[in-house]
């Protein structure tokens, strides 16, 4: 893995939404971007990461920082997960893990024993301009959503 760094260009990139529509990194300049990357939707840790974002929503909007949350989960799961969950930002599918890859965060992973390639659980803030501003990649998933605002707070 080749993960990003702050001060690197983000790729550009076109993902579907829940919704099938398309969307686009670029589409977001002006705005602040946490793209955050999580291993599949309904499983325990990565509802708890998006409850927690769904709650510090309306903070988040104050940021102007727009959330897309990125798995290699099937367009067709998104909506469950956001209507279950009520959910109020973007998911994005990456099902060839094509994104994961460009920004570094596929590759080898353990769970009870077990090798395989996976998302790492790891976020990135995109600044206004397109830029790699911080990557958040040390926090428990219940926490992900404070150390976000810790950080845009400083």
């Amino acid at each position: 893995m080749n993960r990003l760094v702050a001060g690197d260009k983000a790729p550009s990139f076109t993902l579907s939404d829940q919704n099938g529509e398309d969307v686009s990194l670029t589409g977001l300049v002006g705005k602040k971007v946490l793209v955050y990357f999580y291993p599949k939707a309904m499983t325990p840790g990565c509802t708890v990461q998006a409850q927690c974002l769904r709650d510090t929503k309306t903070e988040l909007d104050a940021k102007n920082v727009v959330v897309l949350g990125v798995s290699p989960d099937p367009v067709k799961r998104l909506p469950k997960f956001i209507e279950k969950e009520q959910l109020n930002f973007t998911l994005l599918s990456d099902e060839d893990h094509a994104v994961a890859d460009q920004f570094g965060v596929w590759g080898p992973k353990k769970f009870m024993g077990k090798e395989y390639d996976g998302i790492h659980r790891i976020s990135f803030l995109i600044d206004e301009n397109g830029e790699v501003e911080k990557v958040f990649n040390k926090f428990k998933t219940k926490d992900h959503h404070q150390v976000v605002l810790d950080y845009l707070n400083q």
